[in-house]
């Protein structure tokens, strides 16, 4: 009777759950069919089996299981009987079972076995397929055989073959019955074992079934592929709806996740096909998306918990798997967990933190060698631990990160290529990682509170590669960042940060006014990765200044605690919190340097350092444009023209503050630390930026900020291998941007930076003008800056004269203070070596110690400083000798001069005598000559002699006399140095001797012709503002050092004075009677009278 004849049965459960599975699938129709003809079965698969009742009657089991091929493996056997001949198919023979068996089939058509030929009967279709399904399922219907040709256990299908035997069909697997087959096969495993641990090696023969060496006919590639559908199908219903197997939800078993942490190639990895069959159903079937999210979440939730000490790799490679699929990443994208989320009762810390350890893609960015317990790792005894290996330690450190990297660079590529909606997703998940770190960059902050250093230098170093393919060599494409993307709803929030020069009022107007349009890719990745560089690699930067301090700091405390130990051996009480705090003190300085050495290994990588430098590169380009309104490229586009507009742009002085400081710090790191990616990286672009921003420094309104750019072009002229003027030395000498605008920048900031509006300015202004020295000292060499200085002095003669009196502020306090610690260190030494003669306790030799060392370090500075602003008037005096010699100068320079003369060579110059002068850069040799070759550099102009003899305070011929024997006697000088010495001190005796009688001439000063303030006659006498009369020369000082009015403190400059004609001229009236009567007494006395009585 015809199977489709009988009346149909009532299903029983499993057979209704199987039913609805096949309705989900969406239809299986013709492979469900029951006609059990042959012809039929072939079309949809067959089965094998080592028995069948079907079978001819001279054909035995023994005999059919020797004649089929094998598919499985795709490697097929070549084992062959050994009558075969050469002229035998050998794929005849594949899947032979023994030796004997060949045997008994060659005896039995022969008695000359090695003549005879084997013929193998062609298997048909329901046999290959029969035997095909059961390989693959390793399932049978044959009770008798437990396994396979390879020796694998088969699973026996009683159900089943029963349901064959009730219908009349035949006893085979065939795709119409392997539903049921695989139904029943998981039914049999131990519930304890989850679904897929039969499912994927399933799979894994499937798919090489479906790869044999050869092609398969159509009808056999039919049955394969209907079997790896199936078999997928039941893998994903297996994780979405386990109880179609009749077994409870379990989220242990039904995950994807252990079999994702396995290696494609195992059994029970998920291999690539997998992955490629899952994603090709995500558009019709949406639980197959979920399964893999889920998968990814549950992973990176573990993730978060591990180290790079940990086994973190395999979750790593999974994600990189998952990015190789865009349906795996949009479906990510679109996760709940792919972004933090701030809820209400979120502290700040906590949403901080959030998009390292709640997001999916946070964890994967979290693994770094700077977890402190990685640190550790590497740098194990960090306190004692040899130099070589910390090279090598940080060498390893810097591979594995690099890999990492590599990995998280990829991810992240695929993401943004993915769709536009994974793209947005990707960098609103960065934004929110900067945007809620700011604290990161703040004065004191606590690791707990912040996303950590490795997250946040990840983060930077993806954000640096996102930006390499718009970042080449000739910045054909910076024209593309746009300066309103600001303005257009921006993901990067800097509200908050101050700006270069907009107070918050006026930035939040700027930034309310929206701009049509939207932001372009290259915008976004720009000012991400620029928010990223501060938040992110430079805030890790800064820390190792800090980590220095911290360790010096804690090896101090370690030293006085082992010094204090020894004394608290007998105090039971105090040693062992002693030896406690010691055992503290050691492990936290242990963790400092492990951290620093870690830090080290991880921002010194050559290869992220140049991606950082490229990066600043741009961004000082995309300034200068910005700011200037030019088409502006190092190479090939329009040249800058200084100053800049006065009008200034308002995109320009509401960006934040970070926008140069970042460009400042990366640059001065990289020239301190890997200066030598420096040599061939660096064009005209950062000799530009920091000229034009000291040239128009009214463009940035924090003086701390504009000092850095001095500090940046200091940094360029340090000796760098054979560079001895350094990386930019050179440019700044040939370039003719840095010849027209270059000195006179720095000049410029040398004025500014004396009233800056700092409380520490008045410091920090030293430090400064120490840096311009060093850079006006190595571009002096090029004429064209001397050429340059003469032309400032006579052109802009105001300005000239205010920088030379500042110089000569500085010298005068700057020697006093150096010489005044000099005395208080010979002092503190005579004291200390005569410490028992004057009877001192341990406490005042304490004390005294103590006051020494602060005055030693003092003295270092200002010492220092002392040698290069003297130097540098060397150097100016030797080409400037009209300009160092105006009025307006000369009489203070000369008075200068006289008190350091009185103090080298003067009756207390042994006060300045210490041991190891050296030591506090003080060589009075040194500096006597500097001050000899000043005097003589200026020797030529009378204004100058004239004003050495008029410095009634200091001037003593016998310093002058006791030099010239230092300079023949001790120094060694030349005869022509000696001689140019007697010479001027020839000159300035004889100058101040008709000073004396111009004195006497005059006699008495009548007060209203006095300088109030000076106290001396007036020349040139003018009226200020508060009404008060003071001598030009007295105000325009006045002025120099302070734009105030000596009398009302109020504002006010040169052009504000008046001047006083009528008293002028009756002070020089004055002058001439008395001057006329002084020479007619000189001449026989009082004038005769010769009239007659």
């Amino acid at each position: 009777m015809d199977p489709n004849e009988r009346p149909p049965p009532t299903l029983p459960p499993q057979e209704q759950m199987r039913q609805r599975r096949l309705a989900k699938l969406g239809g299986l129709g013709s492979s469900a069919s029951t006609d059990s003809k042959p012809q039929e079965a072939s079309k949809s698969g067959s089965s094998t089996s080592t028995s069948t009742p079907d079978a001819p009657p001279n054909q035995t089991p023994t005999n059919q299981e020797n004649t089929r091929p094998t598919p499985l493996p795709t490697r097929p056997s070549t084992t062959v009987s050994q009558s075969q001949t050469a002229s035998t198919n050998p794929f005849s023979q594949l899947g032979t079972k023994s030796k004997s068996e060949h045997g008994k089939i060659a005896n039995a058509g022969s008695a000359t076995p090695s003549k005879k030929v084997h013929i193998t009967k062609e298997e048909s279709l329901e046999d290959w397929t029969n035997r095909v399904l059961g390989d693959i399922f390793r399932v049978t219907l044959d009770e008798t055989k437990t396994t396979d040709n390879r020796g694998f256990k088969l699973t026996y299908l009683p159900d089943l073959r029963a349901e064959l035997e009730q219908s009349g069909d035949p006893i085979k697997l065939t795709t119409a019955s392997v539903e049921s087959a695989l139904l029943e096969a998981v039914r049999h495993l131990p519930t304890t074992k989850p679904i897929l641990d039969y499912l994927l090696p399933c799979w894994k023969r499937v798919v090489r079934a479906t790869k044999p060496p050869r092609p398969l006919p159509p009808e056999k590639e039919a049955v394969v592929n209907e079997a790896k559908r199936l078999c997928m199908s039941n893998c994903i219903f297996a994780l979405t709806m386990p109880e179609l197997f009749s077994r409870a939800p379990n989220p242990n078993h039904d995950t994807l996740v252990p079999y994702l942490l396995r290696h494609h190639d195992n059994e029970d990895g998920i291999c690539m096909d997998f992955f490629a069959e899952a994603t090709s159903r995500i558009p019709e079937d949406d639980t197959v998306a979920s399964v893999f999210t889920d998968a990814m979440v549950a992973m990176s939730t573990k993730l978060a918990t591990m180290t790079m000490n940990d086994d973190y790799k395999p979750y790593v490679n999974c994600l990189v798997t998952y990015s190789k699929f865009p349906p795996l990443l949009n479906a990510l994208a679109q996760h709940p967990r792919f972004l933090a989320t701030a809820t209400p009762d979120m502290s700040k810390e906590q949403i901080a933190l959030s998009s390292e350890t709640s997001t999916i893609l946070g964890p994967f960015f979290r693994i770094s060698p700077l977890q402190t317990e990685v640190t550790r790792v590497f740098f194990a005894g960090a306190r004692t631990i040899a130099p070589g290996h910390v090279k090598s330690s940080q060498s390893a450190l810097q591979m594995t990160l690099k890999a990492h990297q590599g990995d998280l660079v990829g991810i992240i590529n695929s993401f943004v290529r993915a769709s536009a909606t994974a793209r947005n997703a990707t960098l609103d998940w960065f934004a929110f990682a900067l945007n809620t770190n700011h604290k990161r960059r703040a004065l004191q902050v606590k690791s707990t509170e912040v996303a950590s250093d490795g997250f946040m230098v990840n983060l930077t170093a993806i954000l640096d590669q996102l930006c390499q393919p718009f970042m080449d060599s000739t910045f054909s494409k910076v024209d593309k960042i746009d300066v309103d993307y600001l303005r257009r709803s921006p993901r990067v929030d800097m509200s908050d940060e101050t700006k270069l020069n907009a107070d918050q009022a006026t930035a939040d107007a700027f930034y309310k006014t929206h701009v049509a349009g939207s932001s372009n890719f290259i915008s976004e990745v720009f000012f991400l990765t620029l928010a990223a560089h501060h938040y992110g690699l430079g805030a890790t930067q800064s820390k190792l200044k800090d980590l220095d301090k911290d360790i010096k700091y804690v090896e101090g405390l370690i030293k006085k605690i082992e010094a204090e130990l020894p004394k608290l051996q007998n105090d039971p009480f105090r040693l062992p919190a002693a030896r406690q705090h010691h055992e503290n003190a050691v492990n936290t300085i242990e963790k400092y340097i492990a951290l620093k050495y870690t830090i080290e290994g991880v921002v010194l990588d050559e290869c992220m350092q140049t991606l950082s430098l490229q990066f600043m590169r741009y961004v000082s380009v995309w300034l200068l444009r910005v700011a200037s309104g030019v088409d502006y490229r190092p190479a090939g586009g329009k040249e800058i023209k200084l100053p800049l507009p006065a009008d200034k742009p308002d995109a320009f002085s509401c960006l934040p503050e970070y926008a140069i400081q970042d460009v400042v710090e990366n640059f001065k790191f990289i020239f301190r630390f890997k200066p030598q990616i420096l040599v061939s990286a660096v064009g005209d672009e950062i000799i530009t930026f920091c000229i034009t921003f000291l040239r128009s420094s009214e463009y940035i309104k924090n003086p701390y900020l504009k000092s850095s750019l001095v500090t940046l072009l200091f940094s360029g002229t340090w000796p760098v291998y054979h560079l001895s003027k350094g990386i930019l030395g050179d440019s700044l000498s040939s370039s003719s941007f840095a010849n027209e605008h270059l000195l006179h920048a720095l000049m410029k900031f040398y004025i500014e930076c004396e009233h800056s509006g700092v409380s520490s300015a008045f410091y920090d202004r030293f430090n400064i003008r120490y840096e311009i020295f060093q850079v006006i000292k190595c571009i002096w060499d090029n004429n064209v800056y001397q050429e340059q200085l003469s032309r400032e002095s006579k052109v802009n003669r105001q300005f000239f004269v205010q920088f030379v009196n500042l110089l000569l502020n500085d010298a005068t306090y700057l020697l006093d203070e150096a010489l005044t610690k000099l005395i208080n260190i010979h002092d503190y030494q005579i004291q200390l070596h005569q410490s028992q003669q004057l009877g001192l306790s341990p406490e005042d030799i304490e004390k005294i110690r103590t006051e020494l060392e602060k005055a030693e370090q003092q003295c270092q500075s200002w010492m220092q400083l002392v040698n290069d602003t003297i130097s540098m008037m060397k150097l100016f005096t030797t080409t400037l000798r009209d300009a160092f010699t105006m009025p307006e100068i000369v009489y203070r320079l000369a008075g200068m001069l006289n008190y350091n003369l009185e103090s080298l060579t003067g009756d207390k110059r042994s006060n300045l005598k210490v041991e190891d002068a050296k030591k506090y850069h003080f060589d009075a040799k040194a500096l006597l000559s500097d001050f000899v070759d000043i005097y003589i550099n200026l020797k030529s102009k009378p204004t100058f002699i004239e004003a050495i003899a008029a410095d009634g305070r200091s001037y003593k011929p016998k310093n002058f006399q006791k030099t010239s024997t230092l300079l023949r006697e001790k120094f060694f000088k030349s005869k022509e140095v000696v001689d140019d010495w007697n010479s001027l001190c020839t000159l300035v005796a004889e100058a101040k001797q008709r000073l004396d009688q111009a004195e006497l001439d005059l006699g008495e000063i009548p007060e209203e012709f006095e300088d109030p303030l000076m106290g001396e006659l007036m020349t040139d006498p003018v009226i200020l503002p508060s009404q008060n009369i003071v001598d030009r020369s007295t105000i325009v000082q006045q002025l120099l050092s302070n734009p105030l009015d000596p009398f009302t403190r109020k504002p006010m400059t040169i052009d504000d004075v008046i001047p006083a004609d009528d008293l002028r001229n009756r002070i020089k009236e004055w002058k001439t009677e008395r001057i006329a009567a002084a020479k007619a007494k000189a001449s026989g006395g009082d004038a005769m009278d010769t009239s007659d009585d």
